[in-house]
């Protein structure tokens, strides 16, 4: 005998109106959870390895994001997205100088060569220093190097 459920649209329209009153019970259980998703996340790094490492894992990304869409994404940015840029880069400050920081503090330390006239190869060449500083930077800060 088959389940009965009830219409895809009913259950829809009643999760689109009931679920965003509930959001004091994700503030509740999601601004103490900091600690559990840190060291159970840090403890699926084997997990994650094996699922980015997986036969055909390009296929099945191209796939997803096949099956999303450009519509859906550019209805996701515009529905949602532009609402959330302002406050997010708001909220993110203090993330911001925190990550930017110590990226200005070794472009800082960098000793340049004097730049060279306008097409010489050398100037290229100062690129590269900050490139090399910036990304020994970068390891540095995640341990991996």
């Amino acid at each position: 005998m088959p389940v009965k459920v009830k219409p895809l649209a009913d259950v829809s329209a009643k999760w689109a109106e009931v679920t965003p009153g509930r959001s004091a019970y994700y503030e509740k259980g999601a601004t103490v959870a900091g600690a559990d998703w840190e060291a159970k996340a840090a403890a699926a790094a084997t997990a994650y390895k094996a699922g980015v490492s997986a036969a055909n894992i390009e296929k099945m990304f191209a796939g997803g994001v096949k099956k999303a869409g450009a519509e859906k994404y550019n209805r996701k940015v515009k529905d949602v997205g532009v609402g959330r840029f302002g406050p997010g880069v708001t909220a993110a400050k203090g993330d911001y100088e925190k990550g930017e920081g110590p990226m200005l503090d070794t472009i800082a330390k960098v000793d340049l060569a004097a730049r060279q006239p306008r097409g010489s190869t050398a100037n290229y060449q100062r690129s590269v220093v900050i490139g090399t500083a910036l990304n020994k930077q970068r390891l540095a800060l995640r341990a991996a190097g």
